[in-house]
Parts: C-alpha cells; sequence; structure tokens
C-alpha cells in the first residue's frame, strides 16, 4: 500500500491546464475540471486556464500572453491536465520550462516519447521490457513500398489493432481481422496522425498498473523515487477497450486487485516501473499491460492519463492508500520538488 502523504505547510497557487488542440479536447476539459475540484478539497488556490481547440491560452474567456523566465499567471505550480499532441508530447512542457514554472508530470524528452507509441516501443525493446509485437508505419513508406510494409504486418497474425501513433483515450484504433480491413483502418489512422502502429494480438486479460512519484521524506535507503500501484483489471461489457468502452457508463468495470497470481502481480508492479524509469518519466504514469497466466506484456505508458476520479488512474490511487485530493497535492508538491532540485 502507498501511504498517503499529509498537505504541505502551506496552500499552493495552482494553474490547471484544460482542453488543447488535440482531438481529446473534450477528455481533457473533464480531467482539468476533476484536478480542479480536488485540488479546492485540499485546501489550494485555482487559476483556470483554458487552451482553445485553436491553441489559444484564456483566463477567465480572455486570451493572455507570457514572458519566458516570468511564470506563469504569478502561480506556484501549473497542472497541465492535457491529453495527446500539443500538451502530453513535450510541447507544452518545453513551454513551461521557458516560464520557468514547476508543472506536474514528465518533462519534455519523456512526454515525447512515450507519445510516440513506435519510439516508446523501440526504447522498451531496447530496454528488454516484454511487449506486444507491433508494425510502426508511415505514410511515405507505405506509398514506396506497400507490399513490403503489408507483408511486415502479415506476421503480425490476425486480428491486429490499427493506432495513430500519437493520441490517447483509444481515438481512432480499429480491430481488423483481414487484409483490406487492415488497409482500411491504417488509412482512417492517417486521418489523425503520418505516423501509425499496427499492434498483433495479445492474448489474457488487460491489466493497468498506476505510478506515482515518491516525496523525498518517503525515498528508501535505495532512492526509488516512485511507487507502484496495485494493478487493476480490465473488465469489458463488449469485445474489446476501444473509446465507446473507456468512456460510455457501464463500458468497462475496473476490478481492484486484478484477479492475477501473485506472481503475475509482482511482475506488472515491477515492468511498471522499468518502464517508467527506462523513458525518465517523473511523477505519475499509467502502464498498460496484457496478462496471460505468468505472461506479462507491456502495451504502452501514459503519461498523463484520464484523470477524473472515476479515471482508472485515479482509483488505483485511491484502492492503493492515495485518495484523489491527495493525490492531486502530492503531484503538485512532486512537481516544485523536482523544480528546485533543477535550481540547485
Amino acid at each position: 500500500m502507498i501511504a498517503g502523504a499529509e498537505s504541505g505547510p502551506r496552500a499552493l497557487s495552482v494553474a490547471v491546464l484544460a482542453g488543447g488542440r488535440s482531438s481529446e479536447h473534450d477528455v481533457s476539459l473533464s480531467s482539468g475540471a476533476a484536478v480542479r475540484d480536488g485540488l479546492l478539497v485540499a485546501g489550494h488556490r485555482v487559476v483556470w486556464v483554458e487552451i482553445g481547440r485553436d491553441g489559444v491560452w484564456r483566463r477567465d474567456g480572455e486570451p493572455f500572453s507570457v514572458t519566458p523566465g516570468g511564470g506563469l499567471l504569478g502561480v506556484d505550480v501549473a497542472f497541465p491536465a492535457l491529453h495527446g499532441p500539443f500538451g502530453e508530447d513535450g510541447t507544452v512542457q518545453g513551454m513551461l520550462e521557458t516560464l520557468d514554472v514547476p508543472y506536474v508530470g514528465a518533462g519534455v524528452t519523456a512526454s515525447a516519447v512515450c507519445l510516440d507509441k513506435v519510439l516508446f516501443k523501440d526504447l522498451m525493446s531496447a530496454a528488454g521490457v516484454p511487449q506486444v509485437d507491433f508494425v510502426g508505419v508511415r505514410a511515405e513508406r507505405l506509398g514506396h513500398a506497400r507490399a513490403e510494409v503489408m507483408a511486415d504486418i502479415a506476421r503480425l497474425g490476425l486480428p491486429v489493432f490499427v493506432k495513430p501513433a500519437h493520441l490517447g483515450s483509444s481515438v481512432g484504433i480499429a480491430k481488423a481481422s483481414d487484409s483490406a480491413a487492415i488497409e482500411q483502418a491504417i488509412a482512417s489512422a492517417f486521418e489523425h496522425d503520418r505516423l501509425v502502429i499496427v499492434e498483433g494480438m495479445a492474448g489474457g486479460i488487460e491489466v493497468e498498473c498506476g505510478v506515482v512519484g515518491a516525496l523525498h521524506e518517503e525515498r528508501d535507503q535505495a532512492g526509488d523515487a516512485a511507487f507502484a500501484s496495485a494493478p487493476g483489471e480490465i473488465v469489458l461489457a463488449g469485445d474489446w477497450y476501444d473509446f465507446t468502452a473507456k468512456y460510455t457508463p457501464g463500458g468497462m468495470e475496473l476490478k481492484v486487485p486484478a484477479r492475477i497470481s501473485a506472481t503475475a502481480t509482482d511482475r506488472v508492479r515491477e515492468l511498471a516501473l522499468k518502464a517508467f524509469r527506462a523513458t525518465g518519466c517523473e511523477g505519475l504514469a499509467r502502464v498498460d499491460f496484457f496478462v496471460d497466466g505468468e505472461s506479462v506484456l507491456v502495451n504502452e505508458l501514459n503519461t498523463m492519463p484520464g484523470f477524473t476520479p472515476t479515471s482508472v488512474y485515479a482509483k488505483l490511487m485511491d484502492a492503493s492508500g492515495i485518495p484523489y485530493p491527495q493525490l492531486v497535492d502530492r503531484l503538485c508538491r512532486l512537481a516544485r520538488e523536482r523544480h528546485a532540485e533543477r535550481l540547485t
């Protein structure tokens, strides 16, 4: 179990960034509203910053400007509750670095790596992490070497799952069971992204594990900077975990702890931390797996998963000893600790 940290010595002023330019704009608004409410319960002051689909940052409906090195609206920390490109991919993180304001979550490099599903999987391969078989497909290569690309995909077997490489929330994903369906799914995914990932079918059940950073006073003698939650099992009402299952009431149920063996549970938590460290993540992440008996395969890592109190990540943390208000409080204090370390 993870020990819930007590609130720090003083209330913080937190800018919650929500919305954004990606197709996950509405999901981000829901996450941001929940973060705002949780921070208020924890005793903090919230400054709401909504990023429009046009990319403009607004406070109280009015655009505002910022100055490099000048912070952000005088706040102590920023909480970018943003999903997908132009928010979770290192772009906003780079801007916040330039403004010299502490911010929640992964830094520039880790954000960029983890949002690129192909690059993430390449890194996991280099780190020796077992994972689902995949093929990355770029629009340019498909145009010039279609037969080679389709042959590579054929080696994955059937069915396969086709995804835009830089989106989350199951946006643009399709399950394909023959070559014609694969080509159609790739074409549809290209409407979202110029890089597509095709993944083989994995057996077993879907399991997710949350990772959260350790505050300085919690780190053990080995210096472990993160904890892994109890794994949770995704129980689906339908065939697979698509956008509808993820966001429609009754589309899925989370069982915590997951109905897997003690050995598989330990392996999930071990690999969640290994993926977190290998990518250089900080603050938080949710790592998704397929577990079949004692076989554990990493599927992907989300640096800013859905963040409502009923989202999987929040439920995993709550089941592991950190209720929602303490969770958002912890993440803000972790951000400030990291920022202070970089200044020394």
